[in-house]
């Protein structure tokens, strides 16, 4: 009794790269920054870490306390401008994956809203 040898072709499985819905150039960078926010059951959530990219709208963290998607947080950012930390009123968390983390500004005053503007201007021109 003889076999067939049946081979199969498929189509080779073509990976995508990851869809980016941001609408702004992301900066990469590397400063610190500080968050808190109060969760669900009303427990205050502190925490430090490092801002690793950052546009007018949002920005990406490495922190070192976990959050979940859809908190809503104040931010303090250590521009590495020497000045004082720069502050966000309230920024929601976008996605998390541990540590990891995306948040969308949702509130800033004027002041703070143009000298992030000026940072971000100063430093995607070089």
């Amino acid at each position: 009794m003889r076999h067939a040898r049946v081979r199969s072709v498929k189509p080779l499985h073509q990976v995508q790269p990851p869809c980016n819905r941001r609408d702004d150039a992301r900066l990469t960078v590397d400063f610190g920054l500080m968050y808190s926010a109060q969760d669900a059951r009303g427990e205050l959530i502190m925490g430090d870490g490092t801002v690793v990219d950052l546009s007018d709208r949002g920005l990406g963290i490495r922190g070192n306390v976990p959050v979940n998607r859809g908190l809503e947080m104040t931010l303090f950012l250590y521009l590495p401008d020497g000045r004082d930390p720069l502050f966000v009123m309230e920024a929601r968390v976008a996605w998390s994956a541990g540590c990891r983390f995306g948040v969308t500004i949702l509130k800033m005053n004027v002041r703070e809203r143009n000298r992030l503007r000026h940072f971000l201007v100063s430093h995607l021109q070089t």
